[in-house]
Parts: C-alpha cells; structure tokens; sequence
C-alpha cells in the first residue's frame, strides 16, 4: 500500500476534511484545528481510528516536523497490529495502568500523613460505634489509646512495620493478656481497612500472628473463682434476706446459672411467667444464640418482687431506672456477704460441679442449661430439642438444692437421705 503521499506543503494548506498520506495515516482539518490519525481493521474486523496527536501548521517547517512524527508513531501502531495488538486497546491500558499508578501514589501520600491515631479515632466512627453500644464502643477505642505506646499510635499508618506491632504488642500481652488480644484483633481490622482504603498494600498484623504467642508464651487461663456448692445454699439464705435490687439481681443469676450480664440485663419482654420461661436473644448471648432458661418457684417470686421499678430492664439500677444493674454492685453485694473469695461468674461453676458431680442431669444437659454451645451443629440441632423437660427439671432441682430442700434428679426419685445431694443440704 503506498505510503508518504504528503509533503510538507501540502500538510500545511490542506483543506477542511480528511487528506491522506497513504497507508491508513490521515490528516484531518475541522475549522481551525488539525489532526493526525491512523485508520486500521481490528482484528475483529472493525473498522477504527487511532488518534495520533494534533498537527502544527504555523509554518512549513512545522508542518514538516509534524509530519514527520505522525508517521513515526503511525509505524510503531502498525507494528503492534502486526504482532496482534490493538493499538486503541493497548493505549486505554497504558492509561488506565497510569491512573492507577497516580491513584496509588496519591493514597500512599494520605497514609503517609494519616496517623495510626487518627485512622483508627476515624475508622472507629465510622465502623464501631453505629453497630455497638455506646460503653463497648467506648471500651474499644480506649483499649488501643490507652495501652499502646504513643509513640506508635503517632506513627504514619504508611510506616507502621509488622515488627513495630510485634515489638509493642508483646508487652501488652504479657501485662495484660485479654486486652492484648482484643487490642491485636482490633489493629488486625484496623489494618485490614487501611489495605482497603488503598493507603498501603499490605497488612503488618497479619505475618506476626503465631511469632506473638510464641514470645509471649503459652499462659495458664483460670477458671472464675467459684463457691464450693456444698456452701451455696447456705449463702443463697444469708443473700435472700439482703435487701436491694443487686441482692435479688445476684440471687436471680444463681438461681437461673445465667451469666453475670445476662442477669443484669434482664428485660420484662424476655419474660413469659405463665409459661415460667425467660427467653434471652441471640444479641446478648455470648454464643449468639436464642437461650432459654427455665424458672423455679423463686426465680418467679424475685421476678414479681421487682414489677414495677421500670418498665425496661427488671433490675434496675438505682443512680436511674432506664439503666441496667452495673456489674460491681453484684460484686460488693458478695463482698458484703462475705464471699470474697467468688465472683458472680463463678456460681455458674458451682451449679456444674453440683449437678455433674451428683448427676443430676445428663452432661450435655447441663452444658445446655448453661447455654455453652456445641460445636457439632446436628448435635446443637437435637439438644436444642430434646433437653427442654431434662433443662427445666435440672433448674427445679437446683432451686431446691439451694432452698434446702431434697433435689430431685431429671426423670429419676428424689435424692435419698443417704445421697450426696440430700447430704450436702444436712
């Protein structure tokens, strides 16, 4: 196909519309403007127009040169197309990977300006504290400025290493191990946005994992102090003469084996006293799921003992009736009960060792009833439906334990004079 069919002076009084040097390069003039393209068959069998830049005409010269360089980078778009590449096609790349690039640059220049103070004050406005409540949003931005070096926190989160994490962390968790965990998952998140915020590529929290716990060192967990249960029924009748909603808010909680906040957060709405049940929602459970606890005689009279303080929460804390019962009131009502040596938590211990220990019930019903969850879903499935009269005749024996009286076992006679349970209420 010819080629080079123009001359500088013919590029410089060409006409309005399109002049042709051969070869599918074009020169075409609109008004007072003037191009360079290149038309060619795509692959696909359509037809395109490359465009090659602006054509200077001011001057022989520079029509000249103008030329000269639109077939320059006429012959290297052929090229491509000679090796199978679409010209257009390699271009909008070219540029798209340039943005991308100045988009990069762009975002690492904010990380590099962006405290890991100020990502996470802003990240937990914006993640934590519309989907928590106002106390554990509070506890989860504090656990990480009160605890981590400010130094650290003062660092760009662009500069932040994995070893600056390790380094910092490591003492934390040796000083204070459960903090330090949250502490390490909520810079873990942390971290994870920032990656996807594209204000660096990769996350330091992630490689320093497993070389955290090995240099902190495997730590021995224990159990809530508990109150033997051979003294338990002793101490429920010194605490249902204590006067207070802490005293009947701790007596209710030994009485369902609940967890110290599922106690205190107790709402009327949750309640059903005809059918004696208390149905806690997944949200407040710890396993997530909806549990239900079966109420002796007691546990209804506490209940009715408490209508009427609020309308939402049935142990209402006295400093204002729309708040729940705080937890160190429950505490000092032990204190003051001389039980120093439990916590709240810890009867919950107590009811399972009582009711393991002198079988009560079958173990995976008093897992159940203390609503620990079951990993095997079929399983989980089938507790969920079998337990329910073993679960309420456990809880029935365990008020009767605590009242003094024989305890019955689920679905057998009542313990005998000469029984370990009959015999730990003597």
């Amino acid at each position: 196909m010819a080629r080079y069919l123009l001359s500088a002076r013919q590029v410089q009084v060409a006409k309005e519309g399109d002049t042709f040097d051969g070869d599918g390069l074009v020169l075409r003039v609109r008004g007072m403007s003037a191009a360079w393209l290149l038309r060619y068959n795509a692959s696909s069998g359509k037809r395109r127009e490359l465009g090659l830049g602006s054509a200077d005409r001011g001057s022989i010269e520079a029509a000249g040169a103008s030329l000269t360089h639109a077939r320059k980078v006429a012959e290297d778009a052929r090229d491509q197309l000679a090796c199978g590449v679409d010209p257009i096609d390699a271009r909008r790349r070219e540029h798209e990977a340039e943005r991308k690039a100045a988009s990069v640059e762009k975002a690492q220049a904010v990380g590099a300006a962006t405290t890991l103070r100020g990502y996470a004050r802003a990240y937990h406005e914006k993640h934590v504290e519309p989907l928590c409540t106002i106390k554990h949003a509070q506890q989860w931005i504090n656990s990480i400025e009160q605890h981590v070096p400010a130094s650290l926190l003062n660092r760009s989160i662009a500069s932040v290493t994995a070893v600056d994490l390790l380094d910092e962390l490591v003492p934390i968790l040796r000083k204070v191990p459960e903090t330090g965990s949250r502490i390490y998952q909520r810079l873990a998140t942390i971290f994870n946005a920032v990656v996807i915020d594209g204000l660096r590529l990769d996350n330091p929290a992630t490689p320093i994992c497993r070389e955290l716990h090995r240099r902190v060192g495997r730590r021995e967990r224990n159990n809530f102090a508990s109150l033997p249960y051979q003294e338990a029924p002793g101490f429920v009748r010194r605490l249902s003469k204590a006067i207070g909603n802490s005293a009947r808010c701790l007596e209710f909680a030994i009485l369902t084996a609940a967890r110290t906040g599922e106690a205190r957060m107790a709402e009327w709405s949750e309640f059903d006293r005809k059918a004696r049940t208390w149905t806690i929602p997944p949200a407040k459970m710890k396993c997530r799921e909806r549990h239900v606890v079966y109420l002796g005689d007691r546990a209804i009279e506490v209940l009715e003992g408490q209508a009427g303080q609020s309308e939402t929460f049935v142990f209402p804390s006295p400093v204002g009736r729309d708040a729940p019962m705080s937890n160190m009131a429950l505490l000092m009502t032990l204190r003051r009960l001389g039980a120093k040596d439990t916590t709240v938590h810890g009867f919950r211990s107590t009811f399972s060792t009582w009711a393991n220990e002198n079988g009560i019930a079958r173990p995976d019903v008093i897992e159940a009833a203390l609503a620990h969850r079951e990993e095997n879903a079929v399983r989980r499935a089938y507790n969920r439906s079998q337990f329910l009269a073993e679960r309420r005749a456990l809880m029935i024996a365990w008020a009767d334990f605590l009242a003094g009286r024989p305890a019955t076992r689920a679905g057998r006679d009542a313990a005998s004079g000469a029984d370990p349970v009959a015999a730990a209420q003597s």
